[in-house]
Parts: structure tokens; C-alpha cells; sequence
């Protein structure tokens, strides 16, 4: 069983910068695709970046592309997952998750939140203008 734990999030004005963390509790081996969606109210999950756990096979959305910034950090105890979240925007504003799968998850299927076995508690993000 794979548990992921958020830190990170709070509130911000617009061009400001968060990071947030996801760490696993098991070692990379268990897990192969990690994911970073939000969630604004009223709005479905979407997807906002990928890594696997190698390191490879980065990928972000359109609209945070050049902004955001998805990174691995692995010992022999855990894994963290980091988005790094730069030029913020109000559009930005959402309750951001991390899911993982220990599939090696394609294009076809990465950006689709019901492939994710795992996730994260969610942590809240707010841009002001």
C-alpha cells in the first residue's frame, strides 16, 4: 500500500511562487508515474504534470508549461515528488493532488486522474490578483 503526504500549498499574489511535495512512503520501486492534478471548485480533476520514477518522462499542461516545474527526489527510505510552481496566476488558484500508479503510465493515460491508484490528502493553492 502506497501512501502519499502533501506539504506544501498556502496563499499567494499573483507572480509569486510555491512549491509543493509529495512524498511516498515506499521506495521507488513500488511506484512508476507520479501526477500533480487540481481541483477548482465546481471543476473537474485536471491534470497538471508528470514524472516517472526514474526521472523521466516529464510532461505538463499546456497552461503551465514554462511556469511549473516537476522534480524526483529519492533515498533509500522515500520518494518526494516536487511541483514547483512559479508566475502564479489567480487562474492557478485550486486544491492541487498527487497521484501515483505503479503502472508506467503512456500519453494516452497520464493525464487521466482514474488511473491513479494512490493519492495524496490535497493541499489548497490560492493566487490573489
Amino acid at each position: 500500500q502506497v501512501q502519499l503526504a502533501q506539504v506544501g500549498g498556502g496563499s499567494v499574489q499573483a507572480g509569486g511562487s510555491l512549491r509543493l511535495a509529495c512524498a511516498a512512503s515506499e521506495r521507488t520501486k513500488s511506484v512508476y508515474t507520479v501526477g500533480w492534478f487540481r481541483q477548482a471548485p465546481g471543476k473537474e480533476r485536471e491534470f497538471v504534470a508528470t514524472i516517472r520514477s526514474d526521472g523521466s518522462n516529464i510532461d505538463y499542461a499546456d497552461d503551465v508549461k514554462g511556469r511549473f516545474s516537476i522534480s524526483i527526489a529519492s533515498d533509500t527510505a522515500k520518494s518526494t515528488v516536487y511541483l514547483q510552481m512559479n508566475t502564479l496566476k489567480p487562474e492557478d488558484t485550486a486544491n492541487y493532488y498527487c497521484g501515483a500508479s505503479v503502472l508506467a503510465l503512456g500519453r494516452a493515460w497520464y493525464p487521466t486522474p482514474g488511473v491513479y491508484a494512490y493519492w495524496g490528502q490535497g493541499t489548497q493553492v490560492t493566487v490573489s490578483s
